[in-house]
């Protein structure tokens, strides 16, 4: 149940001479906070190399909302299963900050990986990757509460993207409250709910577009669905 990509992205992974002939075959494009970068089930078959900033994959569900699969950054790609299979898009990416990119096309992304097949190992080790956490969140979403499904994912984001602080550690993505909802695959209140019980029990503070662990044990320990305290937590008070 993982909102990141591989710990080592696939540019990084590539060989120098590698990397730099993929970049050699796109255009430079920049996006803005919001914008759309892929739209879900659009027939174009170009792929994004991600050079700085960080983008959010997500899908529409049958009821109309929002369910966030993944978020990606500084060296990954986004768009190569399209490209590669040719088929409509499975999801929409869109820009969580200004994210500066590299388009290629799915021609040329195609002929890339028949001439280097190191590229082609690191792109089906990558969908592999996919394919697992997929079935993770499918379990998690059947056998898991809320709180622990948000506390897994406050960790993840901790740990992937925090900065640590005199308070606490900062998680540096401004992922507002909807957000963290459609990442959990939850409703908005139910993770106003869950972040007022941590509140509560003094494990994260929050603002606007900010949320600050200070107790990451008991974060911890939520996400693995164990503890004494952490069951106090998942407790609410009687009359809330």
């Amino acid at each position: 149940m993982s909102l990141f990509g591989q710990d080592r992205s696939f540019l990084h992974a590539l060989p120098d001479r590698d990397r730099r002939a993929l970049l050699a075959e796109g255009t430079p494009r920049s996006y803005e906070p919001g914008e759309v970068m892929i739209r879900e089930r659009d027939t174009s078959a170009y792929v994004l190399a991600l050079m700085s900033g960080w983008a959010v994959v997500s899908v529409e569900t049958e009821r109309g909302t929002r369910l966030i699969l993944a978020l990606r950054g500084s060296g990954e790609v986004v768009g190569d299963l399209a490209a590669v299979d040719r088929r409509p898009r499975s999801a929409t990416v869109t820009a969580l900050g200004r994210v500066d990119a590299v388009s290629v096309s799915g021609d040329r992304f195609r002929r890339f990986l028949a001439e280097h097949p190191h590229a082609t190992s690191l792109i089906m080790r990558q969908l592999s990757a996919r394919l697992r956490s997929a079935d993770v969140e499918r379990r998690s979403l059947a056998s898991e509460t809320v709180l622990q499904r948000l506390a897994v994912r406050l960790v993840e984001l901790a740990e992937r993207a925090g900065r640590p602080a005199d308070a606490g550690t900062v998680l540096e993505l401004p992922l507002p409250q909807h957000d963290l909802a459609a990442a959990i695959g939850a409703t908005r209140e139910a993770v106003a709910k869950a972040l007022r019980l941590l509140r509560e029990q003094d494990v994260v503070r929050t603002a606007n577009r900010r949320v600050v662990v200070i107790d990451m044990p008991v974060l911890l320990l939520l996400a693995q669905g164990g503890s004494h305290r952490a069951k106090a937590v998942e407790k609410p008070p009687p009359g809330v």
